[in-house]
């Protein structure tokens, strides 16, 4: 439900805050006043389009919010969540239009896109008497009137669950259709086998690659390193007098001796038998290592006859050599899912098969309880559209249906809104009807015929009254106000008869206060809108008559409350 509605310097409007609240409100005023200015502003954060002549004169932008209770409406909170624009029950929309033409839109104080603002929008109001902002003009929304007016919302989810389950089991059987039989996929096989094959040969895991390498490089440097060997035990243990052995033994021995003079030298004299057992262990370990060193020209050219292998296989399938085993992998699983397709696919196309067939069942059930609801709304709107002014005129929901039709999440029909306006006319398509006066009112009689059972909570009616007067226009303002009863009803009217059935009154006055226009918005109180509906009735001169006839109608009407 709208909560408040405010614009800020939006053409001669400087500051303007509307507050519906429940049932049904009526928004009245002198012509060019600036009533419809604040549909305009609903209009403008439902995502339509703004220009710079929008901005109020001098001023740099105008600024649109609204804000809406969500604790009854779950499914648009969490659409929002879905959007991560989460606020509570709270939503917030609000628009900035700039001078120069460009604007921002906001959901709960983030920044959207116009899409996003008018996907929000849409589930929160609908505005009748604009053509290009007929929610009523779309055939999916005509449909989607039928099915809640019918209440057929549970077997439509299901028929659009089924309609969705069919969808990704038909993608998934053209997947497999493009790997299932024929010579291509024999032989897609015999060469997955062979890559295989070749992989499960040569590629080695990255730690057993890792150690291949390892000792390749040993055997690659071994001469090397047995002369290193040599040359660090000729340095330690050698037959000369530089020898480190020999030399740290002859040095520990001398200060050892030392020690009787000065026993501070004893110290030193461990130190240097320390170190003398270190080289001892050091010649030892080099002994043995120039032992094990043996030149082995056979196994170096295994390794480099395998490495080459690798590399070739690696360049063969452009990924690295530690990543071989894991492309061997993958190819397994490549030919495994060819291998199977076959098998997959024909189980995938049953399981389609039985998927369709329920499909099949429940849209059919979908569709005849459609039909009824088609037939029972284009009686009701009919006699609602002679109520409402349009003698004569005729309504018919026109469905088609085709049960060969791919599945799809609204059934096997579709819908077409047909009116005749005028007696002798031809059934023509709503969204060719001409008069905007006439389309307000075939929206109003098809949404007091559905009851409001719609899902969008707030709804707003600009002049729909255009056209009718007297008995007509009480009739209109009855239906506005029975269709209050389960849903917010904002009403732009220049008819007393209309504004006298509303739950709360506001007038909307203009002033020019040094040579700048403004518009002004007021709640009425009993009184006021007393004084406003005589008004409305006589002109500029009321009369104690014309204060009878006013009271008298809002008494009709249900009692002179604000």
């Amino acid at each position: 439900m709208l909560r408040v509605l405010t614009a800020k310097d939006f053409a001669i409007v400087e500051h303007a805050e509307l507050a519906p609240g429940e049932g049904m409100t009526a928004l009245t005023g002198e012509t060019g006043a600036g009533k419809s200015l604040m549909v305009d502003a609903l209009l403008m954060l439902c995502g339509g389009r703004g220009d710079s002549a929008m901005v109020r004169g001098g001023c740099e932008r105008a600024e649109l919010s609204a804000e809406f209770d969500l604790s009854a409406l779950p499914e648009v909170a969490a659409m929002l969540r879905e959007l991560e624009l989460d606020d509570g029950i709270e939503c917030r929309l609000r628009r900035v239009l700039r001078a120069d033409g460009s604007s921002r839109a906001f959901a709960n104080d983030r920044p959207v896109t116009l899409a996003t603002l008018r996907q929000i929008a849409e589930q929160l109001v609908e505005i009748h008497g604009q053509h290009e902002h007929q929610a009523l003009l779309q055939r999916t929304r005509q449909l989607a009137i039928v099915d809640a007016a019918g209440e057929h919302l549970a077997v439509q989810c299901n028929v659009g669950e089924l309609a969705r389950g069919w969808e990704r089991l038909d993608r998934e059987a053209n997947a497999l259709e493009s790997h299932a039989g024929g010579s291509s996929s024999a032989q897609a096989l015999d060469f997955l086998r062979f890559q295989i094959d070749e992989l499960a040969r040569h590629a080695l895991e990255p730690s057993a690659l890792e150690q291949v390498e390892l000792e390749h490089r040993r055997l690659s440097a071994r001469g090397e390193l047995i002369t290193a060997a040599e040359r660090a035990l000729n340095t330690l243990d050698g037959d000369h007098d530089a020898a480190s052995r020999p030399a740290l033994n002859r040095l520990a021995a001398e200060i050892d001796r030392l020690t009787a003079i000065d026993p501070q030298l004893g110290e030193i004299a461990n130190l240097l038998r320390d170190a003398a057992v270190q080289v001892d262990e050091a010649v030892a370990s080099l002994e043995r290592y120039r032992a094990q060193q043996d030149l082995d020209p056979e196994r170096l050219g295994e390794l480099d006859a395998q490495l080459s292998r690798i590399h070739e296989l690696s360049r063969k399938h452009r990924v690295a050599a530690h990543e071989l085993k894991a492309r061997e992998h993958s190819l397994r699983g490549e030919h495994d899912a060819i291998a199977g397709a076959d098998a997959r696919l024909l189980a995938v196309r049953e399981q389609q098969s039985a998927v369709r067939r329920d499909y099949d069942r429940q849209a059919r059930a979908l569709s005849e309880a459609r039909r009824t609801t088609a037939e029972t709304l284009s009686t009701r709107i009919s006699g609602l559209m002679g109520e409402l002014g349009m003698i004569g005129g005729r309504f018919a929901a026109s469905l088609k249906t085709d049960p060969a039709r791919t599945p799809s999440a609204e059934g096997i029909d579709s819908v077409e809104f047909m009116v005749s306006a005028n007696p002798g006319q031809a059934l023509r398509p709503l969204r060719k009807v001409a008069s905007g006066g006439e389309l307000s009112r075939i929206s109003l009689a098809i949404e007091v015929a559905a009851l409001g059972r719609g899902d969008v909570p707030t709804m707003v009616f600009d002049e729909v009254d255009t056209g009718i007067g007297g008995a007509v226009a009480e009739v209109v303002g009855r239906k506005l106000r029975e269709l209050g009863h389960s849903r917010q009803v904002l009403c732009v009217t220049h008819l007393p008869q209309v504004a006298a059935q509303a739950n709360r009154h506001l007038s909307v006055s203009k002033s020019v206060d040094a040579g700048t226009t403004r518009t002004q918005l007021k709640l009425l109180d009993a009184d006021a809108r007393l004084e406003e509906i005589a008004r409305m009735l006589g002109g500029v001169e009321i009369t104690r008559e014309t204060r009878a006839n006013a009271e008298d109608m809002l008494r009709r009407a249900g009692g002179r409350s604000a």
